[in-house]
């Protein structure tokens, strides 16, 4: 039976700490699990990392699973995994590998699976792979059909080109870009002054330590960009994470944009059929009103958006978190391309804050409770049970991905378990501030008794 094979995928990928959760084994497995599914002997696999120092340890071990079940791997070397997505397609291999841990702390590391069209392995082929490692269903080679390794660097001169074909930007635009110390240290500051934007780039030495701040984007983090982008009076400041699928921005002010409000103008500008997630703002809705567009709302994760834009055949979609997917040029998320998508914008209809402040909105809150994972079933068999009766006004429960609990008013609530992280999530957005606050205080309070 599937539901006895354990687990490793979570929403965004295998990702652990390593040396505990992320083992030499593991990667073995994947590497071997992924040759014997993706076709064996003679099949081309991508293979790329982020700037995480047990990267080249991880790179190894995968590498030796694929050699040894007839895969010929095609290394990038680091490289962001929007790179990564778009060398699986380019190169018509037939899957891709990026070891990363995207926006978790250093000790961390995981490995995200790609197909063909460069879109994330879906959730029922990561099952296929977690089958293959559980029952060991290796399609192991003897020695003389081992495969071979060839460096594939060049492919980055393509992904610089292509990428900058999409842009429609005009010389002059000042941006200061803060890369983490990440796999897009050395790409992003280059593409945003290649398309004629005056760049000031920090934190973009790759360090796998992340001696300039760790690698989520958040509000914390963000401080130091925050204050140069408003000291040395930049039009724009751009943060990626630690493999630069994401992109957050930092208004003109020196304010970080609302990742709703920015999501919101972007799918906008965009318009017909755009896709988005259960956690997202309604203020997307309403933008999307204004042009006789359509928003198609799905579970939380990359590879959820990217499953419903090519079932919707939409032309945009994104994930609050600035993790977004641009189809018309690959399906794999693209923090790099999102940015001069968002400086498109800047030069299109002037002050980012403007634009953003035009956008109404509600009171948002996106909070966790820390626990352990064991208990995250229990906490969540209770919240689909008991939370809707505790809340007032409810007019709607939906369960699509967690718990999304609707008031009349118009107020929401969304419970749901991090699938990387040990803690659950509570994101919200209420009619006032104080109702929102009320909100996080009930549901807060309900989980932490569960605990």
């Amino acid at each position: 039976m599937t539901s006895e094979i354990p687990k490793l995928f979570g929403t965004s990928g295998i990702r652990g700490k390593v040396g505990y959760d992320i083992t030499l084994d593991i990667a073995v497995n994947i590497g071997m699990a992924i040759a014997s599914y993706a076709g064996g002997i003679g099949s081309k696999i991508v293979l790329g990392y982020d700037s995480r120092t047990s990267n080249i340890m991880i790179e190894n071990a995968v590498t030796a699973g694929l050699l040894q079940c007839g895969c010929h791997v095609l290394k990038i070397g680091m490289a962001p995994t929007p790179l990564v997505g778009y060398a699986t397609m380019k190169l018509k291999a037939d899957a891709g590998i990026m070891i990363t841990a995207s926006h978790n702390p250093p000790e961390y590391n995981g490995i995200k699976l790609w197909n063909p069209d460069g879109m994330a392995y879906r959730q029922d082929q990561e099952r296929k792979i977690e089958e293959i490692i559980h029952k060991r269903n290796f399609k192991t080679v003897s020695w003389k059909d081992i495969g071979k390794v060839e460096e594939v660097k060049y492919v980055v001169s393509d992904y610089i080109t292509d990428i900058i074909a999409q842009a429609n930007i005009k010389p002059g635009t000042k941006v200061v870009v803060d890369c983490a110390n990440g796999a897009a240290s050395y790409l992003s500051p280059l593409i945003l002054r290649k398309v004629g934007c005056s760049v000031v780039a920090i934190n973009s030495q790759p360090d796998g330590f992340f001696p300039g701040r760790m690698p989520e984007p958040s509000q914390k983090n963000l401080q130091e960009l925050m204050k140069i982008v408003k000291a040395i009076g930049a039009d724009i400041g751009i943060a990626h994470d630690g493999d630069a699928d994401r992109m957050i921005a930092i208004d003109e002010k020196g304010r970080m944009a609302d990742f709703d409000k920015l999501l919101a103008i972007v799918c906008r500008e965009i318009g017909g059929k755009v896709v988005t997630t259960v956690d997202a703002s309604l203020c997307t809705d309403k933008c999307m009103d204004e042009v006789g567009g359509h928003v198609i709302r799905t579970k939380v994760g990359d590879v959820h958006v990217a499953e419903a834009i090519e079932d919707n055949n939409a032309q945009f979609g994104g994930e609050p978190s600035g993790t977004w997917l641009h189809p018309n040029f690959c399906m794999c998320p693209d923090g790099i391309l999102s940015a001069l998508r968002v400086i498109e914008l800047v030069q299109k209809y002037g002050p980012l804050s403007d634009q953003l402040d035009a956008i109404p909105s509600y009171p948002t809150i996106r909070d966790k409770v820390n626990c352990e994972n064991f208990q995250k079933e229990l906490i969540m068999e209770n919240v689909k049970a008991k939370l809707h009766i505790i809340l007032e006004d409810v007019v709607d429960v939906n369960q699509i991905d967690g718990v999304r609990i609707s008031m009349a008013d118009g107020s929401w609530v969304l419970i749901r378990p991090s699938g990387t992280e040990s803690f659950i999530r509570i994101t919200l957005e209420a009619t006032n501030i104080e109702k929102a606050h009320m909100i996080r205080d009930q549901c807060a309070e309900f989980i932490e008794g569960l605990i």
